[in-house]
């Protein structure tokens, strides 16, 4: 059948399959001299460019929800861990077991926690929010101690690894604090691991949303531990993840890491995945803006530390070039969605799908005993 683009064939965001409010590009302008230009108006038409894969899978999976966190039973026997997953079986596997459905479930419950709040709204702190916010500030205190040394290559200076290096050094001081007891102690052997692959790779000097996602790991196995709990959840949001975002665009800008399996213009964001998802919950039912706000200049201006999402939008126009419907067709798609609720359960479906349904990321994912490959 031929390609109808009727008004009676709605045009969908590619990320969630979610109708837009915006109508395929006219060869016109939708406004008079007696009508000005909105101040958000969508981005200039762009070139047609093919959708990004998976794009019908994505549009009929349901939406990941919350789960509440399964405790570890004590005493309990922790193991160092190790990777599992080497193809899609694997995959399929992994999403079947406990583990895999909770991990995403838990993800879920951070980001309905952040639903409506700033980042700046109180939220109580816990000794373990304080000891988390603790350990991204030694990270960001120790990069001027590494400073970028003259490197001819686009990415990745190798001051990266001794940066790194330091981390591999201190990490089991640095996780202890969390860890107050003595049957929690020995966790450690776990944590660890999963704490030094989420700052990137030193090898391959790059960070990606595999690096994200063992970050997110990371919290899970504090919850699963029970040192932080549902409670905890906003604060783990606008508080440890928003720090955790801002040492990682610091450092991802001092050493130049190549970002990780990026979709390149289909992607988000070269490195990041996750704080769209939470800064999508911010702004749902947000009275006055809209996904489409993203284009209003004076918003991303003003907002942008309040709202992670915002924010992303604000540092992806500040290191790319040209039209933004082009350099990032899949923002751009998304900004045409009615509600911030439908952005926000189509990025939850896109992060599974994009994410932890990828060979490539979730191949170097850890399993312990914590989170167990059963």
């Amino acid at each position: 059948m031929a390609d109808d683009h009727s008004s009676s064939s709605p045009h969908l965001c590619h990320s969630c399959g979610n109708p837009t409010t915006a109508a395929p590009p006219p060869t016109a302008a939708p406004w008079s001299d007696a009508s000005p230009p909105p101040s958000t108006a969508p981005s200039e038409p762009r070139p047609s460019t093919p959708p990004p894969p998976n794009t019908a899978a994505i549009i009929l999976s349901p939406v990941p929800q919350p789960l509440p966190v399964p405790p570890l039973s004590f005493p309990h026997s922790f193991e160092s861990p190790s990777k599992k997953i080497a193809s899609p079986d694997d995959i399929a596997h992994f999403h079947s077991i406990p583990a895999g459905r909770h991990f995403l479930g838990f993800v879920s419950a951070l980001s309905q926690s952040a639903r409506g709040l700033k980042i700046s709204d109180p939220v109580p702190i816990s000794a373990t929010i304080s000891s988390l916010l603790s350990l991204l500030q030694a990270l960001s205190s120790w990069l001027p101690l590494f400073p970028p040394l003259p490197h001819p290559s686009r990415y990745g200076n190798p001051a990266f690894r001794s940066w790194h290096q330091k981390l591999v050094d201190d990490a089991s001081s640095l996780v202890l604090p969390l860890l107050p007891s003595d049957d929690l102690r020995p966790a450690s052997i776990e944590l660890v691991p999963y704490l030094l692959d989420s700052f990137g790779n030193p090898t391959r000097m790059d960070y990606g949303t595999g690096h994200e996602t063992h970050f997110a790991a990371f919290l899970y196995c504090l919850a699963r531990l029970g040192v932080v709990s549902e409670p905890d959840y906003p604060a783990l949001v606008t508080r440890v993840f928003v720090s955790y975002l801002s040492l990682m665009r610091e450092v991802q800008m001092t050493y130049q890491l190549e970002p990780a399996g990026s979709h390149g213009v289909w992607g988000l964001d070269d490195y990041h995945f996750l704080p769209f998802v939470f800064g999508s919950a911010q702004l749902v039912d947000h009275k006055y803006m809209k996904p489409k706000s993203i284009h209003n200049q004076d918003i991303l201006d003003n907002f942008s530390n309040e709202y992670m999402y915002l924010a992303c939008v604000a540092f992806v126009k500040k290191v790319k070039r040209g039209p933004f419907a082009e350099h990032s067709p899949l923002l751009d798609d998304i900004s045409g969605v009615a509600t911030w609720s439908k952005v926000n359960s189509g990025l939850l479906k896109m992060y599974k799908a994009e994410v932890l349904e990828k060979v490539p990321i979730m191949q170097h994912f850890l399993f312990g005993s914590i989170i167990k490959w059963e």
